[in-house]
């Protein structure tokens, strides 16, 4: 097969790329993201149309936040659309006159990334996105684990503090907050609300407020030798790496890969992760450790992941 479209749904735009067999993106055409689920499927269309244009295009992916069913059709729920039990598949195939695959948004940025991008030369490989939330995907054997109902790799949400912080999936104590952007701010928040002489720099590059604390403010202040931006940096490398050497145990990767804008540090926050992950991995020092690496294709991974897949069929 030759050329296919990914379809990127993100919050305030819908991006829709052609993309080729050695995973090169060709054209994009975005447009923004509507507020409601039926005009995100005319979203949908457009973006296929405008990006289609000039070219012959044999399918489209997908990629989609939320629960896709096992026949890569239906989106069984999305927490952030009002898609329950979304016949999405068919739905856009009557738009666009071709066939569709609607794959889950992680792992299709995990599959672009394996087949693309920092996962090339790896048969078994597990995805990290380190976002807002946190996210994944798994490779094994050269194949994407979807598990049986097409809902595996929800790593976000696995309880790794009974009775923990509240998740806004109604659960407690997931992964996801102790492991992620929002995890990252409230670490430094409520060390900077602790020691503020201690984060003199990370305060001056806000509104000079604990509430002002952002992302962005935190990683500037770790690269300016802020003391509290660097230990919050530690501390969710130190939650990141210990849920690493938990899937080590369960899928013994040769490597995992970290992607998100939390990875976009480097290894300002992949060092913490390596020496916490080996710290926490149960037999460390008789075993061969995974490698950990940062994700190379950025934010264009879930678009050519998901191109990807709709050409495997």
């Amino acid at each position: 097969m030759g050329l296919t479209i990914g379809v990127d749904i993100g919050g305030t735009k819908i991006a829709a790329g052609v993309v080729d067999e050695e995973g090169h993106i060709l054209t994009t055409f975005k447009v923004p993201t509507p507020p409601t689920a039926d005009g995100i499927v005319d979203a949908i269309a457009t973006a296929v149309s405008g990006a289609s244009e000039g070219h012959r295009i044999e399918a489209v992916g997908i990629g989609a936040a939320g629960y896709v069913d096992d026949k890569r059709a239906t989106v069984l729920f999305a927490p952030n659309i009002d898609w329950r039990h979304e016949p999405l598949k068919d739905k856009v195939e009557q738009r666009v006159g071709l066939p569709v695959v609607v794959e889950n948004d992680a792992n299709a940025a995990a599959w672009g990334e394996y087949r693309f991008g920092a996962g090339q030369g790896h048969d078994d490989v597990i995805c990290i996105t380190l976002g807002t939330g946190l996210g994944g995907g798994i490779i094994i054997g050269n194949k994407l684990r979807r598990g049986r109902f097409g809902v595996a790799a929800e790593f976000g949400h696995i309880r790794v503090v009974p009775d923990g912080l509240l998740c806004g999936c109604g659960s407690q104590g997931c992964w996801e907050q102790y492991a992620s952007g929002r995890a990252l701010v409230r670490y430094a928040r409520q060390r900077a609300n602790a020691a503020p002489e201690s984060a003199a720099v990370l305060l001056s590059l806000g509104d000079g407020t604990i509430g002002g604390i952002e992302g962005h403010h935190i990683s500037q202040a770790a690269r300016q030798g802020d003391p509290v931006a660097i230990d919050s940096f530690r501390e969710l490398a130190r939650w990141a790496g210990a849920g690493l050497a938990d899937l080590a145990s369960l899928f013994d990767p040769s490597a995992f890969i970290i992607g998100g804008g939390v990875s976009d540090e480097g290894e300002l926050v992949l060092e913490p992760i390596r020496k916490s992950f080996r710290r926490w991995l149960i037999g460390s020092q008789w075993r061969p450790h995974a490698q950990v690496l940062a994700a190379r294709l950025g934010g264009k991974a879930g678009l050519v992941g998901a191109a990807d897949l709709a050409r495997q069929g």
